[in-house]
């Protein structure tokens, strides 16, 4: 593939102004696979409509995980901030075919261990705690202060970290779903800590998730484990505070979702349903590669080609959803978590959706009367082609 003269840029001020415009401008211009380059010079295809993305994971023998197959990894920066994602490196989670679904069992069955009552007690502890800390002075940015905190500090519980340790991790699993150089530092030093935890449960196991993995009879390796833990933890983090911040946006700017500041907990739900259609947190996820030639969506794409999985503007395909957000309550064919034997675990899913309920509803609980505290179209969105997320999203309300 050789889209450089004509490849839309997938980075920058206007993508990250409103991503969904350019998603629209490719489908127009291109179909549902389109030509982009990415931050670096990196090009791929963009696969943008919903039976095109089915078609991709549903036949990891034609679109593999196994990052090895790229055939311009020449071209790649080695401070690509996107390459941690997509580094050739033992991972139960960046393989194919029989190894993938032996290792990836492991994980799923590691995932399925966390009790989620036992999690939603910890999400409510964690945040009371927070909300604590800026309830008395009747304002607070949500994003900083609460959702960029409490699935990191419930991730902690879940891996077994000492709390000392969330302010740093906060900080660097933030930065690795951003572009620029610091994203490849902050993604060295998650991976450097969870290397560490996995050589301390080595030596010391304990009733947590990593043990779990640590001690399994497949055997991992230590940097395996690191890796999956990294790639886990990410996920985790980043998706869960978003999907968190995006539905507290849409609860205090749509009129529709104002019972759930009035402690209707239904609303709740049907906000994080409807995020996930309308805004979904992984806009975009980097790492298939095409094992022939194939043709997809009209393009031609060449073997070693990397696909870009658009999973934002396949939800919004206007093939399957031609009246909008209309009919995304109780709808739940988003694509959000992905699909097929690459997809998020049913157990992560789970994990995600504790978190995201048990503290948007603590929130709601204690603050009630909380409104946001500019204009909505004065909120910025973090510069990011793989996340969707708030950098703030201040709000007042009466001090407790």
């Amino acid at each position: 593939m050789d889209p450089q003269v004509r490849a839309t840029p997938f980075f920058g001020e206007r993508f990250h102004r409103d991503p969904a415009a350019v998603y629209r401008r490719l489908r127009h211009d291109h179909g549902p696979v389109a030509p982009v380059q990415l931050e670096g010079g990196v090009t791929a295809w963009c696969v943008l409509g919903y039976r095109e993305v089915h078609h991709v994971v549903g036949n990891p023998e034609l679109f593999s995980r196994d990052p090895r197959r790229w055939n311009r990894w020449h071209r790649v920066p080695e401070c690509w901030s996107l390459r941690p994602y997509v580094e050739p490196r033992p991972s139960a989670l960046l393989s194919d075919g029989e190894d993938h679904r032996a290792r990836g069992h492991v994980v799923r069955e590691a995932l399925a261990t966390v009790d989620l009552v036992e999690l939603a007690a910890a999400v409510e502890r964690i945040s009371d705690t927070l909300i604590d800390r800026f309830a008395a002075r009747g304002s607070a940015d949500l994003v900083v202060e609460y959702t960029h905190q409490v699935p990191l500090l419930a991730m902690a519980q879940v891996y077994g970290l000492p709390d000392d340790d969330a302010p740093m991790l906060t900080h660097d699993v933030a930065l690795t779903g951003q572009e620029g150089e610091e994203a490849v530092r902050a993604h060295e030093r998650t991976v450097a800590r969870m290397l560490r935890l996995v050589r301390e449960r080595r030596e010391d196991p304990a009733e947590d998730l990593v043990s779990n993995l640590v001690q399994h009879p497949v055997g991992f390796a230590d940097e395996e484990v690191a890796t999956d833990l990294f790639l886990v933890l990410g996920r985790a983090h980043l998706t869960t505070s978003d999907w968190m911040g995006n539905a507290l946006r849409l609860m205090l700017t749509e009129p529709r979702f104002a019972l759930g500041l009035a402690g209707g907990r239904s609303s709740v739900a049907h906000a994080l349903n409807e995020v996930l259609w309308e805004d979904t947190p992984t806009q975009n996820h980097v790492g298939r590669w095409a094992t022939r030639d194939v043709q997809l969506g009209g393009q031609t794409v060449r073997r070693g080609d990397l696909l870009v999985l658009c999973l934002a503007a396949a939800n919004a395909d206007p093939q399957v959803r031609p009246r909008g957000h209309e009919g995304a309550t109780g709808n739940h064919a988003h694509l959000a978590f992905s699909h097929g034997e690459h997809g998020c675990p049913h157990a992560a899913q789970e994990i995600a959706r504790t978190i995201t309920t048990t503290g948007i509803e603590v929130l709601l609980d204690r603050l009630p009367d909380t409104t946001l505290d500019v204009e909505p179209g004065d909120l910025t969105w973090r510069p990011s082609v793989l996340m969707r997320g708030l950098t703030s999203l201040p709000v007042t309300f009466s001090p407790h």
